[in-house]
């Protein structure tokens, strides 16, 4: 008797939990259906932009490095014409480093002028990360000791040639060859002294800063 009381209790504990699951089911059977083809739809969403993502990458890149090719065997304006295509249509960070690296080429062409003002608008591009923009503001700093005035590289540079900044020892040699170059030894002193005092400064940079004040030194 104690065994078919069981079962029975059993029986109708499963039948109240098949109507409980119906009761929700009618009730909120549209809603939990809405939301299986939500997280269907997202998954699907997800794959297909990881897809797009990472084939979008790929082909920027190729198109980078056969750019640096052409670059690399002197094909100068066949180089710049494809940095410029992948300016325009090429995604993730390409876009920056072919417009980076077109700047390079209109310098090593003998356009300094075009150079100058490609790193100038990199360097004030708002939506580029800082640490690319300071490297335009620098590379366009070196290029203004040659053809600019102690001001115009100022203007590049100094505000990079400062404690914390990872660039500085850069900015100061910058700095320091235009304020040489503009015949003013003090300040150019002051500059190179810096990046002597610099424990942390690139030995290449200290070390030219350090040959920089000798020759000043035996100048005098």
């Amino acid at each position: 008797m104690a065994h078919q009381n069981d079962s029975f209790i059993r029986e109708v504990n499963d039948e109240l939990r098949s109507e409980q699951v119906k009761a929700v089911w009618l009730r909120f059977g549209g809603i939990l259906a809405m939301l299986a083809i939500l997280i269907v739809i997202g998954t699907i969403g997800k794959v297909a932009y990881d897809y797009w993502h990472e084939t979008s990458a790929s082909a920027s890149g190729d198109e980078f490095l056969a750019a640096l090719t052409l670059a690399k065997d002197n094909k100068t304006d066949e180089a710049l014409a494809a940095f410029d295509r992948l300016e325009a249509d090429g995604y993730g960070a390409y876009p920056v480093l072919a417009q980076m690296r077109a700047a390079t080429l209109k310098a090593q062409k003998g356009d300094t002028a075009a150079a100058v003002t490609a790193f100038t608008e990199i360097s004030k591009n708002d939506a580029i990360v800082q640490p690319m923009r300071d490297a335009a503001r620098i590379r366009a700093a070196y290029l203004l000791v040659d053809t600019g005035t102690y001001a115009q590289v100022a203007a590049e540079a100094e505000q990079l040639a400062v404690d914390g900044n990872g660039l500085r020892s850069s900015a100061r040699e910058a700095l320091g060859l235009a304020a040489y170059k503009a015949g003013d030894k003090a300040k150019a002193k002051e500059w190179f002294q810096q990046i002597v005092d610099d424990n942390q400064a690139p030995r290449g940079l200290a070390n030219r800063a350090r040959m920089l004040l000798d020759v000043m030194a035996s100048t005098q």
